[in-house]
């Protein structure tokens, strides 16, 4: 397995008050350890007009099953607060970090 950090951008169609970022990077949290830290990324970041990226690390096997995983990571902790997918569409994402076999 290998570790990957997927970028995941996005934009709010609805407001997000900041209680609700902290809790969404709080949900997130476990997905954003030491690979993420070295590569300096934030987990979280809401730019004005409601844009956003969310960077997580996954385990898998290749690329596309991390991107799956960071997808489906994501788009349940966006659910579990009141953001369905048609209030915070994803766009594509990214691999920014990968950290070798695991």
């Amino acid at each position: 397995m290998t570790t990957y950090v997927i970028t995941v951008p996005g934009t709010f169609l609805k407001d997000i008050d900041d209680e609700t970022c902290a809790e969404l990077t709080k949900r997130l949290a476990s997905h954003h350890t030491g690979l993420s830290e070295t590569e300096d990324v934030e987990l979280l970041t809401v730019h004005e007009g409601g844009t956003f990226s969310v960077r997580l690390e996954v385990d898998a096997a290749d690329r596309a099953a991390a991107e799956d995983a960071a997808v489906r990571l994501l788009v349940a902790a966006l659910e579990s607060l009141g953001f369905p997918e048609k209030d915070a569409p994803l766009g594509p994402c990214a691999v920014t970090g990968i950290d070798g076999e695991s």
